[in-house]
């Protein structure tokens, strides 16, 4: 089953005195339950690519459908709907709120969509990514390695269909980053999430099923991890 599908995407942005294409014709299926990971360097407009594929932006032309949702002809409210149901996502600057504890940043998913035992199911996701004892603690409190560790918690609580992530170790040591992909492929494993890895990390890229790599706009080859 096809859980993402973009036909024949482009993404320009207009300025006042001119136009830039970030995405030309790209063309992308990707199956539910896999993990794939969309390669390029910085400016290649993977990130683009990725705020589109999740509802955050909208193309210019073409179409995208994400688990039976055209997101091209959404309205703002219908995009947040499926982004809340959905989709969960993971920054390369961890995107905590600051003035909200671990467990607090964790059950924001939950809270907007109402759910049950939601802080049993946080402080379990916590205690998973070892953090049982740092519930209480502020973002400020924490190491980079133990924010990410909060915003893969934060990514999963609510089981999305899919999940995004973006340079997910670009801003953690070699040490803390091999942490931290090991518990995003176990989490990602155990849920049975659909994963789409943004990077320009080939290493961290062949730990997918298959890489898109992307080059000034365009999908130019897929791999197998």
């Amino acid at each position: 089953m096809t859980i993402l599908q973009l036909q024949n995407v482009s993404k320009t942005f207009v300025t006042e005195s001119h136009e830039v294409p970030v995405l030309r014709d790209v063309n992308l299926s990707i199956e539910a339950g896999s993990r794939c990971s969309i390669l390029g360097p910085s400016g290649s407009g993977k990130t683009t690519l990725l705020g589109l594929c999740a509802g955050l932006d909208r193309p210019t032309q073409g179409s995208i459908h994400l688990n039976g949702h055209a997101l091209h002809e959404a309205t703002e409210d219908e995009l947040a709907e499926i982004r809340n149901q959905e989709v969960g996502f993971v920054f390369q600057n961890f995107q905590l709120i600051p003035s909200l504890s671990a467990l607090e940043n964790v059950l924001v998913p939950l809270e907007l969509r109402g759910a049950s035992n939601a802080q049993s199911r946080a402080e379990d996701l916590l205690v998973r990514v070892g953090l049982g004892d740092r519930l209480d603690h502020f973002p400020v409190q924490l190491s980079g390695g133990e924010q990410q560790r909060v915003a893969l918690a934060r990514a999963f609580i609510h089981r999305p269909s899919i999940l995004f992530a973006d340079e997910p170790t670009g801003n953690l040591d070699s040490e803390t980053s091999g942490m931290v992909e090991e518990l995003l492929f176990d989490l990602n494993k155990e849920s049975g999430t659909t994963l789409v890895l943004v990077t320009h990390n080939l290493e961290l890229a062949r730990k997918t099923e298959r890489i898109y790599r992307i080059h000034q706009g365009a999908i130019e080859g897929v791999d197998l991890g």
